[in-house]
């Protein structure tokens, strides 16, 4: 686990950070004790969330290896989080050696250990930004140097946008990262619901609130399909997350609507 001499500058040892907490919830070891016990308050209102954030993960996965397949040669990874098993360029160079990504994250610990794991990787980087100032992560010269514009892009907004107030406007955040991609280019999002287990989602809010670095915000059905206004979904369109094109062999639960969290993937509109 992370130690006080190994807080990179910027860290609020203070405040769990919630790319520290999925790293937690997903087994990782770059996270701190206040990390772990605000995970162990989230597991005390849902005692399934790791089991949740594994199938977030698992989703990632599938959607890459879909985009790959479709042509994706790049994609620009938003609010990436800590770097765990199951690397979106990990996935996409093994289907596609060569495939370029960029990674965004304003978290130090998220920031450095990508940093860390990419050094020597020519074909993907670490931007070190804040996805609610889209003009600032689309100038910024890791992404202009390792992706081309003239060519489709996945944006890939996983587990990212429920950390979006609606002061913030997601809508208009995923708006400027469309209006930037050429024709082609594709969006993956999953993100909260508030529709299926409302007092669930409420709590947890709550504790985000006064413990995490950023609230959540979980939203209806509509206002995620919203989010794809300009792209076209793909079957079987925004639906939970372990719904979405299951690998074979992939347990699909009895209660879809236990995994709080819808998942989707469009093209750009034509």
């Amino acid at each position: 686990m992370l130690d006080n001499e190994r807080i990179p500058p910027g860290t609020d040892p203070d405040k769990a950070s919630v790319a520290r907490m999925y790293d937690a919830m997903l087994g990782g070891q770059h996270n701190f004790a206040i990390d772990r016990e605000a995970v162990a308050a989230v597991t005390g209102i849902d005692p399934q969330v790791r089991t949740l954030a594994r199938a977030n993960r698992a989703f990632l996965g599938r959607a890459v290896r879909h985009l790959v397949d479709a042509g994706v040669r790049q994609f620009i990874d938003l609010g990436s989080g800590i770097p765990t098993q199951g690397n979106v360029h990990e996935v996409a160079q093994t289907a596609s050696p060569g495939a370029r990504v960029v990674y965004v994250d304003k978290d130090p610990v998220a920031v450095a250990h990508s940093t860390s794991l990419l050094a020597d990787n020519p074909d993907a980087d670490i931007v070190d930004a804040d996805i609610r100032r889209p003009a600032d992560v689309l100038a910024s010269p890791k992404l202009r140097k390792l992706i081309d514009f003239e060519q489709p892009v996945a944006v890939l907004m996983v587990a990212i946008l429920h950390f979006v107030t609606p002061e913030e406007n997601p809508a208009g955040i995923v708006a400027a990262f469309r209006d930037a991609l050429p024709d082609g280019s594709w969006l993956a999002l999953t993100h909260a619901t508030n529709e299926d287990r409302p007092e669930t989602a409420a709590a947890v809010s709550k504790l985000y609130s006064a413990r995490a670095t950023s609230p959540v915000t979980a939203r209806s059905h509509d206002e995620i399909h919203d989010l794809f206004t300009g792209f076209d979904l793909v079957e079987p369109g925004l639906v939970h997350v372990p719904l979405w094109r299951p690998d074979q062999g992939d347990r699909i639960p009895d209660k879809p609507s236990e995994y709080w969290v819808y998942a989707g993937v469009g093209r750009k509109s034509a």
